[in-house]
């Protein structure tokens, strides 16, 4: 920060009003010397670079307007005072304390404001039309990927699979507590999954050499990558729902972890291959467990605790639900290890 000093003669019938102006503007120090000869007086002032000019557009209006008005503009290089070096010392402070913060944010985990992803959260499990159309669509569109053991296709279906909202919204309510969501964002999920069985189960029943498809195949049975595919997905769609991310990329994500699964679900019972039926039923309950549980984490790791927003006496209540659905969760992955792999 330069610093300059302004001197400037004030006829001592304007000094008053002059100096109060003055004082109006950022200065490092002020001092005034009395000339009693031709009845004016000496102001000197250090004054950083930044307000110069405005001192002196004003000094220069006061000159016009009366006379014996003189300012003289000197550079400064250097100036200090115990004034100086306390407000040095109190800017470095400043600055510290400020670093601290920013690199305490930096750690935090950021997000939307827990009204925002409330709000978020209750439209994406929600039912709707559109919801149940691009399930519907989804459904017919993977289907045809199986039969015709076709990837782009399938990926093409999971572009459109709408899962992601109310899959996520089980884990957010979940970690709330909150009977009412976790309800309809179950109720919702489920609806979209026993559309997609009951259409996929329908078309598998008109095809007689399914098993013959690596995309129906891959799918009828639990496997470690399975795990640690749902809990990526699960994870990287709450993410995306804290930092207010499209999600229509993440969904893809998360569509592969359920959609296929319970094409071949419902293939299978098409077709009546029991064996591949319940092995395929064990992935389609491993990967929503996994999801939820990994939603539940990102969710709690980001702050979000069960605290109803309409009733904060209920927040002891609240955890204990909790509490009781994430060992709920945590026991069916158990038991579906325990059938899956032994």
């Amino acid at each position: 920060m330069g610093l300059q000093l302004v001197e400037v003669y004030v006829p001592k019938n304007n000094y008053h009003f002059v100096v109060e102006k003055l004082r109006s503007f950022s200065r490092e120090g002020t001092w005034k010397e009395e000339e009693s000869q031709d009845e004016r007086i000496l102001i000197r002032m250090i004054i950083s670079s930044d307000y110069v000019e405005d001192v002196l557009n004003y000094l220069e209006t006061v000159s016009r307007s009366s006379e014996g008005f003189e300012t003289i503009l000197f550079p400064v290089h250097t100036y200090f005072s115990h004034q100086s070096i306390e407000k040095e010392e109190e800017k470095d402070e400043k600055k510290e304390e400020e670093q601290k913060e920013q690199d305490e944010d930096k750690q935090k985990f950021l997000r939307a404001s827990r009204q925002e992803l409330k709000h978020t959260i209750e439209e994406k499990s929600k039912l709707t039309l559109n919801y149940t159309l691009l399930v519907i669509f989804s459904a017919i569109v993977a289907t045809a990927g199986f039969m015709k053991d076709d990837t782009a296709v399938v990926i093409g279906a999971m572009a459109i699979a709408p899962l992601i909202g109310p899959a996520i919204s089980m884990g957010f309510a979940t970690v709330l507590g909150d009977l009412s969501h976790l309800g309809k964002a179950a109720f919702t999920l489920f609806l979209g999954v026993f559309i997609i069985v009951g259409i996929s189960a329908f078309f598998g029943y008109f095809v007689f050499n399914i098993t013959e498809s690596s995309q129906y195949n891959s799918r009828t049975e639990v496997t470690l990558a399975d795990f640690f595919l749902a809990l990526a997905a699960g994870a990287a769609g709450a993410m995306s729902i804290l930092n207010r991310l499209s999600s229509n990329l993440v969904g893809v994500m998360v569509a592969v972890a359920l959609l296929p699964p319970v094409i071949t679900f419902g293939m299978s019972i098409g077709q009546g291959l029991w064996d591949d039926t319940f092995g395929s039923s064990l992935l389609v309950m491993t990967n929503i467990t996994c999801i939820v549980l990994s939603a539940v984490i990102i969710f709690f790791i980001s702050g979000v605790r069960p605290v109803k927003w309409k009733d904060e006496s209920m927040i002891s209540a609240s955890r204990l639900v909790s509490i009781f659905f994430i060992s709920l969760i945590a026991l069916i992955i158990f038991v579906i290890i325990s059938l899956g792999f032994y």
